[in-house]
């Protein structure tokens, strides 16, 4: 019988690249989704409100492992105060929702591996180089993903393998970080932000996922890993290399801090700010990037 991997959040960007990956790789994947869908080939939907806190629980049960992306996206909507209570809730909610079946039925599972985040480093420039034992930033950023990843706690008390993967900006075709960013630089209107010196620490969705896949098979991967590519990648570098993939020069000026700013209000910290971030833990367990270089991940993901 094939091993079944319960994704949330299966539905998204990520959600739908992995879901297809294990698929190839002889898994069976149950999503849930907060609609009823049409069940497909070794894909299954089950149904979940995490607001209401009710899930249809035959998910949980039937799961081997649970992959967990489910949460609000951070970079959707301006940083009110409600905003920002509904990020932190969708995060912790979800996780709760999850491990009051696991403990109501006391299932185990060979994994449970749970989406974070680099912003656990904080909204912070600077040349320092983040490892995953580094203490978590007291801003909004890194509250967010202290308490993201503090919700696994329980799940991890119930002697369940844990893992958690600190994401970088995801860069993939025709979705996730360049969604926005492609139809500007395609048609020559893109340049830096801010002062572009901020680092951008990105991974190619392609390798996200084999990071995920690596986790299921993997039973020595426990606990942070970083997922993302440490190659000193600045907001000038990142737009210079994908305005070349596009055939040209960058020739507008970079966009101002105050007008990001204005627009944005605080949320503006995203494109502004940015840290240096360490893979070598995730290297050590043997997990090799395909995209290491900048410019060929680019070109992947704008191929038609």
């Amino acid at each position: 019988m094939k091993k079944n991997v319960l994704i949330s959040g299966g539905s998204g960007f990520i959600g739908s690249n992995l879901t297809a990956l294990l698929v190839s790789k002889g898994y069976s994947v149950s999503i849930l989704s907060r609609s009823v869908k049409q069940n497909k080939e070794d894909v299954f939907y089950y149904k979940w409100d995490v607001s209401n806190q009710t899930i249809d629980e035959k998910a949980v049960l039937k799961a081997d492992y649970i992959i967990h992306l489910a949460g609000e996206n951070i970079a959707e909507k301006r940083w009110t105060a409600k905003r920002k209570a509904e990020i932190i809730d969708s995060r912790e909610k979800s996780t709760q929702l999850l491990y009051a079946v696991l403990k109501k039925h006391n299932k185990k599972l060979d994994a449970f591996i749970s989406a974070s985040a680099v912003g656990i480093y904080g909204a912070v420039n600077g040349e320092e180089i983040c490892s995953e034992d580094m203490t978590p930033a007291n801003d909004f950023l890194g509250y967010t993903c202290q308490k993201w990843e503090d919700s696994l706690d329980f799940i991890e008390n119930l002697n369940i393998r844990t893992i958690k993967i600190r994401t970088g900006l995801v860069l993939g075709k025709n979705d996730g970080f360049l969604k926005k960013l492609i139809p500007l630089f395609k048609f020559r209107l893109g340049s830096a932000l801010g002062s572009g010196t901020q680092y951008m620490p990105w991974i190619h969705v392609d390798d996200l996922c084999n990071m995920y896949l690596q986790a299921v098979y993997n039973s020595n991967m426990e606990g942070p890993y970083n997922a993302a590519i440490c190659d000193n990648t600045t907001n000038t570098v990142f737009s210079k290399t994908l305005a070349r993939v596009f055939g040209y020069s960058i020739w507008l000026p970079n966009v101002p801090a105050f007008i990001l700013k204005l627009v944005m209000g605080e949320m503006a910290i995203i494109v502004l700010t940015g840290r240096r971030i360490s893979s070598e833990k995730v290297e050590q367990t043997g997990f090799k990037f395909k995209y290491k270089n900048l410019e060929e991940a680019l070109r992947d993901c704008v191929a038609k």
